[in-house]
This record gives structure tokens, C-alpha cells and sequence, in this order.
């Protein structure tokens, strides 16, 4: 029997680890785009520093979580920490276009462990505890990116450009060394077992769904258009209200804020009285409309006010978009077919920032209303979605971690 005490060091390390990943994620968003800048990358070539992260986390949340399932999670914890050391070490000190790509290349396979330390919650957790252990996680993710823009914007701006790398760095180690004396393995030698490492069945099965097809549509159209929006808007706000770094954080911090209050108190309230499937309707047209006005922004304030009209749509689109993946699938295959909404999300947060950064160096103006013009798609795509008896008791709110409104993964559901 695992003591309480010893229990509680592995929820904190297992915390940790997801905090630091989203910490990390989010202290390089207010200064990526002014590194990209200085080294002449234009709208394609921030894009695809973008896009390169989503796919990395992509490839390594599909491989990572079943290689665990082969030869335990502890390994797999270790190694990614120090990953992320690396990757944060050469974002630190990168000296050109190519090395800040190859940090983002690291830092993106590094953080698909969060579908490891899924893996470890419900490896040392019983059934009535797993929910209690997947929130812990969910605060995590949270928490570090509300933390993380805050951090990287305020390190550089007193402390130097290297400074929220390096503190990257130094959080990975810590997480590191931390973990490799408290974090026993979890996974049994006589539990563990082979997969097959690449295999995206699962999202063939979805999209021949009639009744998933157009949730599915959402779910990509919705990170591509967001996505392709967030490598847009540092440049514009750069060249057409002469941003600098702390601005920028600002605004992260605005969207960090709103999430966390939308999804930790307000979207109970407005899921009960008006059901998912309104909320992803919702959702998709605030956030159209949010992104389409950007080119028309007099100043300042106005941005941010924008800013916050897209956290609240985007804060109550992601967990009624998750809510619903519940409802449409059957209980036996929940998981396989949120693993599959999950993948064609992160294609699209791969695919949105280079196609929306190329059309920016052509015409910054186009690249707005293009990205608004894919999320009225995905809102009319939604109208499709088969009605659903919306919910009544707060007992049955769908359950989901905050969301942060930017083209970040979700975690994974657990394969263990």
C-alpha cells in the first residue's frame, strides 16, 4: 500500500511536470514573434515555427503514451524533461532562424508527455479517485499557461532575452531531479503491453460517422482558423500599433485570465441553461467575428477588448465542443473517438499558422478575415450537429480542464 504521503509527492511531481510543459509553452508566446522577426522570418516562416510545435506534439502524443505502455512511464518522464531542457536551452541562445525552429521541434515532442503523465495518474489512482487525479492535471495545464506569458513577457523585458529560456531551463532541471528521486515506476511489468506506435484508425472511424461528421468538421476548422489567427496577430499588432513584448504579454495574460474564469465558474451556469451544442454555435461565430476585426483596430484598447470577446467565445466553445464528443460517441468508445477529435485539432493547429502566414505576407487584411471566414465555416458546420437534450443538474456538466485559448493540444485521454 502506497502511503498518503508518498501518494501526494507523486500527484505534486506529476503537477509539476504538466506546469512546467505549459509554463514553458506559454513564456515563449509574447517573444517568439519578435525572435522570428529578427531573424527575417515573415508570416510563413512564424507559421511554420507555429505549426512545427503542434505537429511534434502531435506525432509525440500519439507515439509516446503507447511506447510507455512497452517499457514504463518513468523513462518516458525522465527523458522529455531533459528534452525540454534542450529544447528550452537552444531557444535560450538561438543565433538564427533554423536553431529557434529545431528548439521548437524539441520543446513540441517533449511535451506530448502529457499523455505519459496521464497514464501514470490512472496507473496509481483507483477508479473512484481517477477524476480527482485527471483535475490535478487539468489544473496544471491551467495554471501554467495563465503563469507561463506572464513569466516569459516580464523575464525579458527586465532581465534580457534570454532570460525566459533560461528559466525554462531551469524548471525542466528542477522537474528532472525532482522526479527522478520521488517518481517510482508505475506500470507493472506483467500490465505492460505492445501497441502498435502509429495508428490513426481511430479518425477514419469518426469521420465515417454521419452523426460525428460534422463535429469533427469543428474540430479541425476551429484550431486551424485559431491557430492560423495567433501567428497573424503578434505581426500585425507589431507593425500597426508598434508592439513590443510587454504588449503582447498583456494580452496573453487578458486571455489567461478570462479563461480561467469562464471555465472555472461561469460555463457550469451557461451549459445547464442552454446545452453544448448552442455553446459551440456560440462560440464559433464570437470568435469568427473577433478575429475578422482585427485589421480594423484603432488602437490599443480596443485589441485587448477584442482579445476578450474571443476568451469568452473560445472559453465556452472548447469544453462544450469536448462535452459533446461524449454525448455523440457510445460509453464504450469515448475514449478512442476524443483521441480522434484530438488529432484532427492538432492537424489543424498544424496546418492554420504557415497557410494563414503566407496569405499575411501577401495581404495582412486577407489573413484576418480568411482565419474568421474558417471559423463561420465550422459555426455553420455546427447548425449540422444532431440536437441534444441539454442538461439540467450540475451533476452532469461535462467535465473538461481549462482550455486556454490558444492552438495548444488538449491532454489526451489515458490509453492505460
Amino acid at each position: 500500500m502506497v502511503s498518503t504521503s508518498a501518494s501526494r509527492s507523486r500527484y505534486a511531481i506529476l503537477f509539476f511536470t504538466v506546469l512546467i510543459d505549459l509554463i514553458g509553452f506559454g513564456i515563449v508566446m509574447p517573444i517568439l514573434p519578435f525572435y522570428a522577426q529578427r531573424f527575417g522570418a515573415g508570416g510563413l516562416a512564424y507559421g511554420a515555427v507555429l505549426g512545427i510545435y503542434s505537429f511534434m506534439q502531435f506525432v509525440a502524443t500519439a507515439l509516446l503514451g503507447k511506447f510507455s505502455d512497452r517499457v514504463g512511464r518513468r523513462p518516458i518522464l525522465l527523458a522529455t524533461m531533459l528534452f525540454n531542457a534542450v529544447g528550452y536551452l537552444l531557444f535560450a541562445f538561438a543565433g538564427s532562424y533554423w536553431l529557434l525552429f529545431l528548439s521548437r521541434v524539441i520543446s513540441g515532442f517533449a511535451g506530448g508527455n502529457i499523455s505519459v503523465a496521464q497514464a501514470y495518474m490512472a496507473d496509481i489512482t483507483t477508479p473512484a479517485e481517477r477524476s480527482r487525479g485527471m483535475g490535478i492535471i487539468g489544473a496544471a495545464f491551467g495554471i501554467g499557461f495563465s503563469a507561463g506569458p506572464a513569466v516569459g513577457g516580464l523575464g525579458d523585458h527586465f532581465l534580457g532575452h534570454s532570460a525566459p529560456g533560461l528559466i525554462a531551463v531551469g524548471l525542466s532541471l528542477a522537474n528532472f531531479v525532482s522526479a527522478y528521486f520521488i517518481l517510482p515506476e508505475s506500470l507493472k511489468h506483467e500490465l505492460r503491453v505492445r501497441r502498435r506506435l502509429f495508428d490513426l484508425g481511430h479518425i477514419g472511424e469518426a469521420l465515417r460517422r454521419p452523426r460525428l461528421r460534422p463535429l469533427m468538421a469543428v474540430w479541425a476548422l476551429v484550431p486551424l482558423g485559431f491557430a492560423g489567427y495567433t501567428a497573424a496577430l503578434p505581426y500585425r499588432a507589431i507593425a500597426a500599433l508598434g508592439w513590443k513584448q510587454l504588449q503582447l504579454t498583456y494580452l496573453f495574460i487578458i486571455i489567461g485570465v478570462t479563461a480561467a474564469a469562464v471555465q472555472g465558474y461561469f460555463f457550469g451556469k451557461l451549459v445547464r441553461r442552454t446545452g453544448e451544442r448552442t455553446l459551440v454555435i456560440a462560440g464559433t461565430f464570437g470568435m469568427a467575428l473577433s478575429i475578422a476585426a482585427v485589421p480594423l483596430v484603432p488602437n490599443s484598447a480596443v485589441l485587448y477588448l477584442w482579445t476578450f470577446v474571443l476568451a469568452v467565445s473560445n472559453s465556452i466553445f472548447s469544453p462544450a465542443a469536448t462535452g459533446l464528443v461524449s454525448v455523440y460517441a457510445d460509453p464504450n468508445e469515448q475514449g478512442t473517438i476524443l483521441g480522434a477529435a484530438q488529432a484532427i485539432s492538432a492537424l489543424g493547429r498544424t496546418a492554420g499558422p504557415p497557410i494563414i502566414g503566407k496569405v499575411y505576407d501577401v495581404s495582412p487584411v486577407t489573413s484576418f478575415v480568411l482565419a474568421g471566414f474558417f471559423m463561420a465555416v465550422a459555426g455553420l458546420a455546427a447548425f449540422r450537429l444532431a440536437p441534444v437534450a441539454h442538461h439540467t443538474t450540475a451533476g452532469h456538466v461535462p467535465a473538461s480542464p481549462p482550455a486556454p485559448s490558444v492552438p495548444l493540444p488538449e491532454p489526451p485521454p489515458s490509453e492505460s
